[in-house]
């Protein structure tokens, strides 16, 4: 794969996504006005896939400091790939496009370049974004996700969104999808958790069968936040061996993790807060592993989550139960 000179991937769709992408979710205790912030430093180090959410509760200042690089001239608004998602309390077919244009609304933009199923767990409607019982689980809408396809599939026909995709889904949930009668359009990409620590062989193998792209998040490892993580995990950038690796090519772990995910055909999103590793997280075209230490990576996957969603757990489509 010559990744020196193709930085986009084609979608199914005829469409283009950088393979390098910005990740803008901000931790919970953090002010919104660090995605504000970072968000510009991103576009001035050279990001153009930013990829954002509606669960991230960021979108305004996201779009703020995407309007202030295009007014600034740094970049147009085609250059710039910008991913949103459909949170899991909007999947009534009569909410999808309502949501989505409060969305455009809130970003000041006429459309995205690529909107997502976030998750394949409907829940119920309402202004929180985590409805939830007093066991502390997520209280559940039932919600035929081919019809939220359907629904999703009519805002690319409305010109709201270029692309459509998923994320978190697992194969089973993947093939309902793609096995629905009167598919219109299929997903493009499947965003999921992917890293060295959980490399998705075995759904990226399926993906690519597809023609469908893996977006890979939580590619640095994690944030310790066990409302949505699994803290037990030792800290990804800490292994000997991604350590030793990337002494030997004088990079750090993170742009190995990068690197290793590049070669292997995935979109890798690289979320930071600090304008020195921003910059870092880009310099990855200009190496290369070699297939030796392409192995000893695969050889440090534990098949574990930093992202495992306890939240969930007790979920009817909670995806994270079937191997992949």
């Amino acid at each position: 794969m010559d990744l020196k000179h193709s930085r986009s991937v084609k979608l199914n769709d005829g469409h283009f996504m950088p393979r390098l992408g910005f990740g803008t979710i901000v931790p919970r205790d953090a002010p919104k006005s660090k995605a504000f912030e970072f968000t510009k430093v991103a576009i001035e180090a050279g990001f153009r896939h930013i990829d954002a959410a509606f669960a991230y509760e960021n979108e305004k200042e996201v779009g703020a400091a995407i309007r202030e690089k295009i007014a600034d001239g740094t970049v147009k608004r085609e250059d710039i790939f910008y991913t949103t998602k459909l949170w899991a309390t909007c999947f009534r077919p009569e909410l999808v496009r309502p949501t989505l244009e409060r969305q455009l609304k809130q970003l000041q933009m006429d459309y995205v370049d690529l909107f997502l199923v976030h998750l394949p767990t409907p829940m119920k409607p309402g202004d929180a974004i985590l409805p939830m019982d007093d066991k502390g689980q997520v209280i559940a809408d039932t919600v035929d996700l081919r019809d939220t396809w359907e629904a999703v599939e009519k805002c690319k026909d409305a010109g709201l969104t270029k692309s459509i995709g998923v994320s978190n889904f697992n194969r089973k949930q993947l093939e309902m999808i793609l096995n629905k009668p009167g598919l219109k359009y299929k997903p493009t990409c499947n965003q999921v958790e992917c890293h060295p620590y959980f490399n998705q062989s075995k759904l990226l193998e399926y993906c690519k069968s597809k023609d469908i792209i893996l977006v890979a998040y939580g590619v640095l490892g994690s944030p310790r936040d066990p409302m949505w993580n699994n803290v037990s995990i030792p800290p990804l950038l800490e292994d000997p061996v991604l350590n030793a690796i990337a002494k030997k090519h004088n990079r750090t772990p993170g742009q190995v993790s990068l690197r290793y995910l590049l070669q292997r055909g995935v979109v890798a999103l690289a979320k930071s807060f600090n304008e020195k590793r921003i910059k870092e997280n880009l310099q990855v075209f200009d190496f290369e592993l070699t297939a030796e230490d392409m192995k000893e990576l695969d050889g440090i996957n534990k098949n574990v989550r930093y992202y495992d969603m306890p939240f969930a757990r007790n979920h009817p489509n909670y995806p994270f139960l079937e191997e992949y």
